[in-house]
């Protein structure tokens, strides 16, 4: 490529794949990210590495697993000093900015390091009249819903930027995160018809782990009074109420995702009106995937596919045909070299992941991968209550070991009791609702994948249970 390309880095926060109609929903319609998706490629199995907020986001930043990282859980905060693709980047040439969510600590050493300008939402920050923390340790509320605001930052930021150097412009989205907050422009959207009721909606958990059983993240139980936003109705039947609260939910979040999809169209015009379209890749992604009433949950964490897979566009007009999709397997470990290898600098030699650029100019090496590795850190939170799990997966299979024992949870107080495993064959049983983790007929399935696992966990080097 005869130019360096600048960089736009799109994250929401818990918009799941399936909310995306360049993904096939059947519950809303995203026209602003299929006019992204329709001018470069779809990544249709692209997975975390750990479903949630924080480590993903220091996965993205570093290239690195989270046993590298050092951010395993939310309470383990980010240390800023570590190599990144934006301080790779900036040490480049490129004019770097951070505009949104940062979710990785504060003070010190935590606070966004390698940018050039950033304004940081405070931990998970608020929807309306959010408060930004600013490099000078000061604050500054900006009125306004916080979607459209984290665009107006980004779009005057690049309508100011010196165009005869190349930009990395990260903008980190809350929405659609809990307690899905919506703005006043999309208060009446779905209002006028229910939105379709997932398969599983109404899982019961047999033929599963005890810890699918046990997490506490149910639509129709676990919602609080500040998700849901009015009381529920009285004289509804138990599947009445069960079905009143879905709606609640999911037309809050969609509601959500439309100021997202419009505020990326906003973006895009901006692009355009500047002349950056042709010299700008683009992503769109999120720092997980999300349930969306999927087994009757809400949230993520689990390795289940709805909660694993995120999802991914990326335009380059130079490099990217447009309407392209690829179904090869990729992370969100691979992000931090993707950039790097498309601005031809060197990536720090700790990143574990691989560049996407082949993929993207339509090619798959032969050596391209044919499992993921996935592992969830943080064991039986005060909230969700979701064990502590790893796995592995492949196009076919999946397989899961939830380690409760107690190894490799010091100082946690778990409780310590036998590992449990889930199987399952995704193409038999695409919802995974029948493990086969006990099934003789599936035996040298079985004792194949733990192999398989086993040298995914020595190649990036976590090993919480070594044999």
């Amino acid at each position: 490529m005869a130019h360096r390309p600048n960089i736009v880095l799109i994250v929401a926060d818990d918009h799941a794949a399936h909310a995306l109609s360049a993904y096939g929903s059947v519950v809303n319609e995203t026209p602003q990210l299929d006019r992204l998706a329709a001018g470069g490629m779809r990544f249709d199995s692209c997975f975390c590495t750990n479903s949630l907020c924080a480590p993903s986001r220091a996965t993205i930043l570093t290239g690195t697993y989270n046993h590298i990282n050092g951010v395993t859980t939310l309470s383990t905060e980010f240390d800023a000093r570590q190599p990144t693709f934006v301080s790779a980047l900036q040490a480049a040439g490129y004019r770097t900015a951070l505009l949104g969510k940062w979710h990785l600590g504060h003070g010190g050493s935590h606070d966004p390091r390698g940018f050039d300008v950033w304004e940081v939402l405070p931990d998970q920050g608020d929807y309306h009249d959010p408060t930004f923390l600013l490099p000078d340790g000061t604050s500054q509320v900006r009125p306004g819903y916080v979607t459209n605001v984290i665009t107006d930052l980004s779009i005057d930021w690049l309508r100011a930027h010196d165009h005869d150097r190349p930009y990395c412009l990260l903008i980190h989205h809350k929405a659609p995160h809990r307690s899905w907050e919506y703005d006043e422009r999309h208060a009446g959207l779905y209002a006028d018809h229910d939105v379709p009721v997932p398969q599983t909606y109404t899982d019961d958990y047999s033929h599963r782990s005890t810890a699918a059983r046990v997490a506490r993240m149910r639509v129709r139980e676990d919602l609080r009074d500040e998700d849901l936003k009015e009381p529920v109705p009285t004289g509804l039947t138990a599947d009445e109420e069960a079905h009143w609260k879905y709606q609640r939910y999911i037309k809050d979040y969609l509601r959500c995702v439309a100021s997202i999809d419009d505020n990326t169209g906003r973006l895009l015009d901006a692009l355009d009106e500047e002349g950056l379209t042709g010299t700008t890749l683009v992503a769109y992604t999120s720092d997980q995937g999300f349930f969306l009433g999927d087994h009757g949950w809400y949230d993520k964490r689990f390795m289940y596919e709805e909660s694993l897979r995120m999802p991914l566009l990326v335009r380059y007009p130079p490099l990217v045909a447009p309407g392209s999709s690829t179904d090869e397997m990729v992370l969100n470990v691979d992000f931090a070299q993707t950039f790097l290898d498309l601005a031809g600098v060197t990536a720090p030699s700790r990143m574990q992941g691989r560049s996407l650029v082949p993929l993207l100019a339509g090619a798959t090496p032969a050596s391209w991968r044919t499992a993921v590795y996935y592992r969830y850190w943080e064991h039986d939170d005060s909230i969700h209550h979701v064990w502590a799990h790893y796995g592995i997966r492949t196009r076919r299979w999946k397989l899961v070991r939830y380690y409760a024992d107690g190894l490799g949870l010091p100082g946690t107080g778990a409780q310590a009791m036998p590992p449990e495993w889930e199987l399952f064959d995704l193409e038999s049983d695409p919802h995974e609702l029948r493990s086969l983790h006990d099934d003789s007929d599936h035996a040298r399935i079985f004792q194949d994948l733990q192999g398989q696992l086993a040298r995914l966990q020595r190649e990036v080097g976590d090993l919480p249970h070594p044999a």
